[in-house]
């Protein structure tokens, strides 16, 4: 297929490109490069040796959206462009409903434009908010406790309903958990802007000697070992459940919704071991007090994916920390050095 791919120069996105160029798929890439970097798009090129098209554009401006789409004709839409972190949400109200809710309404006009009727949505496992039950499956109740997972929930909502509006139109909404690790080439990894602001990239910078120490927020959770469990997915994974939500919304139309993830938690310290084995020494860890609004654990239950899209994950903790170390010890500051 034709795949436009909205943020693919980010850490989700170019393992997916990876994955759909590997399928043979003719792929065209928007991206701004406010999250993203071209080196990873060149990166992506010289490991798979695949023509990339690749715009530097904004999903707010319509009119060029528009018209990259209407030039490229995709057959489907990835959709991973959109503001991140949960705490910045907060902050910056404004600018995440404006990139994360009217950029998601800019692309629905540019894929109009270009009568393209399929869409696979990065979603968050965040839009379910405080647990009724664990694990979380696709019927939990959705009530997102951050701006981000607002967004997340108000995009979800539109793209169903516009699915509602158009017989023709398939909408795969992919509710991602925690993604971590890196390509094993170690050529592409995540590359956080600033501080980062989940634990995996913050230990691997430990690792590195930029940060002195992990902050583990809170041990008295009522958790097997006291610290937050969450449900990690390795970034290959994640990318291949794109692959295969790409499928199904060939075959199918309307708005469906699947998780992501491993379908087992694991708890800080756990995953602080892993990346110590990784890295083949025990890092710095302090136990500070717990951070507001965090809760004490996640898990996804990930059945509908494995029986609906033939699909399920496949790396564990190890392979996640090992290909996390392969990336950072060999690209320490990032894609900054090209």
């Amino acid at each position: 297929m034709r795949v436009l791919v909205t943020g693919g120069a980010g850490y989700i996105g170019s393992h997916t490109l990876v994955e759909l160029l590997g399928q043979a798929h003719e792929v065209c890439v928007v991206d701004n490069f406010d999250n993203g970097s071209p080196v990873a798009l060149d990166r992506v090129r010289s490991l798979t040796n695949g023509h990339l098209e690749a715009h530097e554009a904004d999903i707010r401006d319509t009119a060029t959206l528009s018209g990259i789409a209407t030039g490229f004709a995709p057959d489907a839409v990835v959709h991973f462009a959109g503001l991140k972190a949960v705490g910045e949400s907060v902050a910056k109200p404004v600018d995440y409903y404006d990139v994360n809710v009217t950029g998601t309404l800019s692309l629905l006009r540019a894929m109009e434009a270009a009568s393209c009727p399929r869409i696979i949505f990065s979603s968050s496992a965040t839009v379910y908010g405080d647990p009724v039950y664990l694990p979380y499956d696709e019927d939990h109740p959705t009530a997102p406790t951050s701006v981000y997972g607002q967004t997340k929930r108000m995009a979800e909502q539109i793209l169903t309903d516009w699915a509602a509006a158009r017989p023709e139109a398939s909408v795969m909404l992919l509710r991602y958990f925690n993604p971590v690790g890196a390509h094993a080439s170690g050529r592409l990894g995540e590359d956080p802007q600033g501080i980062p602001n989940n634990l995996m990239p913050y230990l691997a910078q430990v690792a590195t000697g930029q940060r002195a120490e992990l902050q583990i927020f809170g041990d008295d959770y009522d958790t097997p070992d006291g610290t937050g469990v969450r449900d990690y997915i390795h970034v290959v994974d994640l990318a291949r459940a794109h692959v295969a939500a790409l499928n199904r919304a060939a075959v199918s139309t309307g708005a469906e919704v699947y998780n992501i993830g491993t379908g087992t938690g694991r708890s800080v310290r756990e995953m602080v071991a892993a990346f110590s084995r990784a890295v083949g020494r025990d890092l710095p860890a302090r136990v500070v007090p717990r951070r507001a609004g965090d809760i004490a654990a996640m898990e996804a239950n990930c059945a509908k994916a494995k029986a609906v899209l033939g699909w399920q994950a496949t790396h564990d903790i190890d392979a996640m920390a090992q290909s996390l170390w392969t990336w950072q010890s060999a690209n320490p500051r990032g894609y900054e050095a090209g």
